[in-house]
């Protein structure tokens, strides 16, 4: 099982793959750091990853989810990968509206597609 990461200052988007196919799972709101790793700890033990895939930007996002990643590794002691998500979520916005989804889940999930776009790349040139 491998979860991704899509992460932002407020929200971070989560996918997962079993086997060669990423899909959509979550969007984790939340306030501080504290609040965030506490879902996160919930979701691990849930989920049991074996590697963790975290996206990234560009300028000060791809240090704070350098950072982020770095923290997932220190904490949960999970493997930690980085993957390029430019671009994941304009794809991800794409094909939401090919698959005809509402505007109110489109925007609700945009972050989780995103990082299943991201986790799909990482997956196609990875695994």
């Amino acid at each position: 099982m491998i979860i991704a990461f899509d992460f932002g200052l407020k929200k971070v988007g989560v996918a997962i793959a079993s086997l060669k196919l990423a899909e959509p799972l979550v969007v984790i709101r939340y306030e501080t750091q504290e609040e965030l790793f506490k879902k996160l700890k919930e979701l691990i033990e849930k989920e049991k990853p074996e590697t963790v895939v975290v996206g990234l930007s560009e300028g000060i996002m791809e240090e704070k989810s350098k950072e982020f990643g770095d923290k997932i590794f220190e904490v949960f002691n999970i493997p930690v990968r980085f993957s390029d998500e430019t671009l994941s979520t304009q794809d991800a916005q794409n094909l939401s509206l090919a698959a005809g989804l509402k505007r109110k889940k489109r925007k609700e999930m945009e972050d989780a597609y995103a990082a299943a776009v991201m986790l799909q790349n990482f997956i196609d040139l990875n695994l």
